[in-house]
């Protein structure tokens, strides 16, 4: 018994760093997902209405028009013929292309209705509108 209690009192050569490199993983992991979970985008100032759930789905392509009249799609600024060739890419690849279409309240219409004549010419069927729930008075 004199032995064991002998050898517990030796000091240590080493350090157990396993717990502290667990928190590291942790941290880094948590890290990489709140990176690559922010969603990318421009801000737009969207119309209020009553409509609920309107929701995107995966692999829907995002075309924003922002108040001076900038398109954008998928957060890259394009023109129309852009737009056209871009769109004409992800319908040959996807039939059953959804698209959901962000303008700014105050967006001017003709500017919406080209963006709409392009997805019209290119077959694209699936569009949503996105707008902002009005708060109930």
């Amino acid at each position: 018994m004199a032995a064991d209690i002998k050898g517990e009192n030796q000091p240590y050569d080493d350090i157990n760093i396993t717990p502290m490199l667990d928190l590291a993983y942790v941290l880094l992991v948590t890290f990489i997902i709140l990176t690559t979970a922010s969603v990318q985008g421009v801000k737009v100032k969207s119309p209020e209405t009553q409509a609920a759930n309107n929701l995107a789905r995966p692999q829907t392509r995002a075309i924003t028009i922002t108040a001076d009249g900038g398109v954008y799609l998928d957060a890259y600024p394009v023109d129309m013929d852009q737009l056209r060739n871009s769109l004409a890419q992800y319908k040959s690849a996807n039939p059953a292309l959804p698209v959901v279409l962000k303008a700014d309240a105050s967006a001017q219409y003709e500017k919406v209705m080209q963006v709409l004549e392009v997805a019209k010419k290119l077959d694209i069927t699936e569009i949503g509108l996105v707008t902002k729930r009005a708060v109930a008075e």
